[in-house]
């Protein structure tokens, strides 16, 4: 990783795909990842980390499937949220969206245990910015 400053728009603005990270650095052990979303994801489990994540534009949603029950977070621009290891969960961006997530490195991006993968959805541990 370059030791400068990395703009995140700029490096949002390197790549069209959704749901296809891009790692803009890391920090100790774990990557940090921006990507574009729309329409919804997979259901996906990831058993040994939590997954954290930040809204920098528009809005996402993430389905969980928790002991009480399903339930749905909205998260509106400027919003973080961190999905517990172990938790049954489905990201959905209604409207283009952007995020940063933070993982470990080498996190696959539909988890350990997940559902079948559509084509709009890159099963990846995120790619190096271009």
């Amino acid at each position: 990783m370059p030791n400068e400053p990395i703009a995140l728009a700029q490096a949002l603005a390197s790549f069209t795909d959704h749901w296809s990270p891009r790692i803009v650095t890391t920090v100790n052990d774990y990557d940090v990842r921006v990507a574009k979303v729309e329409g919804e994801h997979v259901w996906h489990v990831h058993d040994h980390t939590d997954e954290f994540f930040l809204v920098l534009d528009g809005e996402l949603h993430i389905a969980l499937r928790e002991a009480d029950g399903e339930r749905t977070v909205v998260l509106p621009k400027g919003s973080v949220f961190t999905v517990p290891r172990g938790t049954e969960h489905r990201p959905h961006a209604p409207v283009p969206a952007q995020i940063l997530l933070l993982e470990p490195t080498g996190t696959l991006t539909v988890g350990d245990r997940h559902d079948q993968v559509p084509e709009h959805v890159d099963a990846t541990t995120g790619h190096a910015l271009a």
